[in-house]
């Protein structure tokens, strides 16, 4: 009977011995889950954060932004507001992104005016011929019309429509020249544009420079009479 005892007590002692040891392990073993856990859940929000900076960045980088005009120090040309229909085919609605060109297109119609010009746009509404509008029309006698808001895109330069304002021209002949009171204008405008999107002349484009189209035929055929008019408008943003 002693020796069950005994037997019985260094077996109880032994069993207690184990007992302690797997619970260390489990506890160990618990400790090491729960810190690799939370090592995985560092790094997961660590990564969520680092994507959420990305996001905000790039949204804030391609956001649309402009100068409001009463913080501007050139004047405002004098533009005829006439806004196309909204409809598919001239004047989507669709947001545009941050502005980064200002890009000069002809209207390659000997002759229209700038409300001709803004009336077939118009038109593609009904007729579903094509895409195509531009926000601002300059005319052969240097009024300016603007037709698509500049938030907005319009259909005008390709690939670039969504971070680009457009500016289509009128001229006479078919060489594309411009009259006095068209150049002008349009020197204007275009300054007043780069002001308000913080640009420089350095970031105005031809139609040409987009997609190999000749146009403006004056500014693509005549590469010094592009310069010279990108030098103009300079002379406008620097002018005290």
């Amino acid at each position: 009977c002693i020796q069950n005892r005994d037997l019985h007590k260094r077996t109880s002692f032994y069993f207690c011995i184990l007992e302690k040891r797997c619970y260390n392990i489990g506890m160990k073993r618990r400790r090491k889950n729960r810190n690799k856990k939370k090592k995985i859940s560092i790094l997961l929000i660590s990564i969520l954060l680092v994507l959420l900076a990305f996001v905000g960045v790039k949204h804030f980088k391609t956001k649309y932004v402009e100068q409001a005009d009463a913080e501007m120090r050139i004047e405002r040309p004098n533009i005829e507001v006439d806004l196309l229909t909204v409809n598919p085919y001239s004047r989507p609605g669709f947001q545009s992104d941050k502005i980064n060109n200002i890009v000069i297109h002809y209207t390659a119609n000997p002759g229209s005016s700038a409300k001709q010009n803004r009336d077939y746009f118009e038109s593609l509404k009904d007729t579903k011929a094509r895409k195509a509008s531009s926000h601002f029309i300059v005319g052969i006698d240097g009024e300016i019309l603007q037709c698509v808001p500049t938030w907005e895109i319009a259909y005008a330069s390709n690939d670039r429509n969504h971070d680009t304002v457009s500016i289509e021209t009128c001229h006479r002949g078919e060489d594309g020249t411009y009259t006095e009171e068209t150049y002008e204008s349009l020197v204007h405008l275009t300054a007043w544009l780069c002001e308000k999107f913080d640009l420089t002349e350095e970031d105005l484009i031809r139609h040409y420079d987009v997609t190999g189209k000749i146009c403006p035929k004056y500014f693509v055929e005549d590469e010094d009479a592009w310069k010279a008019f990108k030098q103009d408008v300079k002379k406008v943003l620097e002018k005290e």
